[in-house]
Parts: structure tokens; C-alpha cells; sequence
């Protein structure tokens, strides 16, 4: 049975906000979470940014969920720390907290001041990273010099069971790479063939078999004119293809890209609509194509109504 998961979005709302959202989403229905790791919102209009790590700690305490986090070890965080990080959530909530994999954003990495590696060399240095964290969750004592340094790390305090480190992947050739190493691999919703484009490059790469997450960026409201104009305010600047959105270095920025977005452009990108059977029928055609959990982000500001309406509904028809 698929697992449909809530995502709680760190750049839109105040962690208290968000946590208090996560424990009505899990009474709801919905049976997992997922949440963004961002130093910056995407824009100013978002206005948020908490600390996904905290943020997962009081989550995992008080709701039954698991809980994942997109992160981009090597730059703003050091490997070791992210390990050691991952491996003290497993200790206290065995098997609910998990990673997923990348190679970042600039928006979010600018901030050591150390420039921005190409895309080539931010994979090998993430690739760098998860065999760094790999090793220290089997208990080894760790020296690496390369695109990261580790000198003499060794975790102490470790989870009973290796934790699991997804991949994360928009285009195709990414999640080929992906498939090589990762423990399953996490993408983003478009339109269905675009996705299964994604979806085997991964399993060519030797992803065959493996657990494959889907985050949702979807729009809902009361009628269509309000789910568009929600998701115009708050995510017009998330469209653009991920070559541009890694690669902006500010939330004005971002902005200022969004400036020319008209609302048709959302089409693709974002489901919009205020049919809760069309958002039933897009997120069957998702599992259609083998994906194991779908993390549905209302991108609107409208998080209640999003979370009863989907819950009374939407979960009970993906799930029957």
C-alpha cells in the first residue's frame, strides 16, 4: 500500500506552525512527513526559514511519523554532521528519520562564502559525502582529502540499522547517477511522461527495485481562481528548470525571475485545481508509475483546508 506523506514547508511557515500542522496531518490520515532543509525561503513573499533539524526532532517526538529531509552535504554542512545528526534521530526514533541526498542550491550554500562549485563537481563531492556518512554509521574511523575533509571522525553514538539515504533527482541523467549509489531516489511531480523519463534512468542506473518518493507541488482551494492566484503569490518562482534554480543566489532574485511568470505558466509545474477528484486521479497516474510514497506540498498559504479536504477524501480513495 502506498504511503501518502504531508510536506512541511520550512520556507513558507514558522516551525511552531508547522509542527502543530504535522500533528493535524497525521490525524488526518496522511502517515508520513517530509520536510525542507533551506537556510533561505525561495522569496521574500515566503517570508520563513527554520531549521529542519530542530524542526525534526520535536516532529518525530510528537507525532508517530517518519520524517525525511532534502539536504546538500559538503558545502553549508559538513558530512560528519549530517551523520551525526541522522544517527541521533534513528537512536531515539528507530527506522522514522531518513535523508535525502543533493547537490544543493546556491541560495541556501552562498552563505560560507566558498563560491559555487559546477554541477560535475557538486555531485562528486556529494558522492564523497555519502560514502564519508556511510562509513561512520558502520562504525569506522574516518580520514578523508578531497572535495571534503574529514580528519579522524568516529560516531559514537549510532543507529542499530543503517539509515537510509535517498537520492534526490530532476532530470534524467541525475537520477541514472542516482541509481548507481543511492537506497531509492526522490523527485519532484510533472507531467507523466516527463516523469517516467526520471523513473527509468533511475532503475537503468541500478535503481531496479528500489523505494522511489514523489514530492507533489500541488495547488488546492475552494474554487480554481483561488488555488491559482495561492499559488502565484507563494510559488511562481519554484517553476523554472533546475539548472536556473540551483544556480540564483538570492530570494530576490527569485523573485525577480517570477515577475515574469504568467498564471497559465503554472500548468505543468504545479497542479492547480479545486477538484479534489482531479488531484485523486493525477496522484493515481503518479503511483501508476511505481512510486512508493507521494509527499503532497500545498503550496497555497491555505495548510487546514488543504490537510481535511485531502484527508477526508483524497488519502481514503489513493489508499482503498
Amino acid at each position: 500500500m502506498p504511503l501518502i506523506g504531508f510536506h512541511a514547508s520550512h520556507e513558507q511557515f514558522p516551525p511552531s506552525e508547522l509542527l502543530r500542522l504535522s500533528q493535524k496531518a497525521e490525524g488526518a490520515g496522511f502517515q508520513a512527513a517530509l520536510n525542507s532543509d533551506h537556510f533561505h525561503p525561495w522569496t521574500e513573499a515566503q517570508g520563513q526559514s527554520g531549521f529542519a533539524w530542530a524542526f525534526m526532532g520535536a516532529a518525530l517526538a510528537t507525532t508517530g511519523l517518519s520524517f525525511g529531509s532534502v539536504t546538500a552535504p559538503g558545502q553549508r554542512y559538513h558530512p560528519a554532521i549530517v551523520a551525526q545528526a541522522l544517527a541521533t534521530l534513528n537512536e531515539m526514533f528507530p527506522g522514522r528519520a531518513w535523508m535525502a541526498l543533493g547537490s544543493g542550491q546556491y541560495l541556501n550554500e552562498a552563505i560560507t562564502g566558498t563560491g559555487w562549485p559546477a554541477k560535475d563537481l557538486r555531485n562528486a563531492r556529494l558522492k564523497e559525502c555519502v560514502d564519508i556518512m556511510r562509513a561512520l554509521f558502520r562504525g569506522e574511523t574516518v580520514t578523508h582529502r578531497g572535495l571534503v575533509t574529514v580528519e579522524e571522525a568516529k560516531l559514537y553514538t549510532r543507529p542499530r540499522d543503517m539509515p537510509l539515504l535517498v537520492g534526490a533527482a530532476i532530470t534524467p541523467r541525475t537520477a541514472e547517477w542516482v541509481g548507481s549509489w543511492a537506497d531509492g531516489l526522490i523527485t519532484t511531480a510533472r507531467p507523466p511522461e516527463e516523469l517516467r523519463q526520471v523513473v527509468d534512468a533511475f532503475r537503468k542506473g541500478g535503481g531496479e527495485g528500489k523505494p522511489m518518493f514523489l514530492k507533489v507541488q500541488l495547488s488546492y482551494a475552494s474554487d480554481d481562481e483561488l488555488a491559482r492566484e495561492g499559488a502565484c503569490n507563494q510559488w511562481a518562482a519554484n517553476i523554472f528548470a533546475s539548472g536556473v534554480l540551483a544556480d540564483l543566489r538570492s530570494p530576490a532574485q527569485f523573485a525577480e525571475a517570477a515577475s515574469v511568470v504568467q498564471p497559465h505558466d503554472l500548468d505543468g509545474p504545479l497542479r492547480v485545481s479545486s477538484s479534489l477528484q482531479q488531484h485523486v486521479d493525477w496522484l493515481g497516474e503518479d503511483l501508476r508509475l511505481g512510486f512508493d510514497r507521494l509527499y503532497l506540498h500545498n503550496v497555497n498559504r491555505d495548510q487546514d483546508g488543504f490537510i481535511e479536504a485531502f484527508g477526508a477524501k483524497v488519502i481514503p480513495a489513493l489508499t482503498r
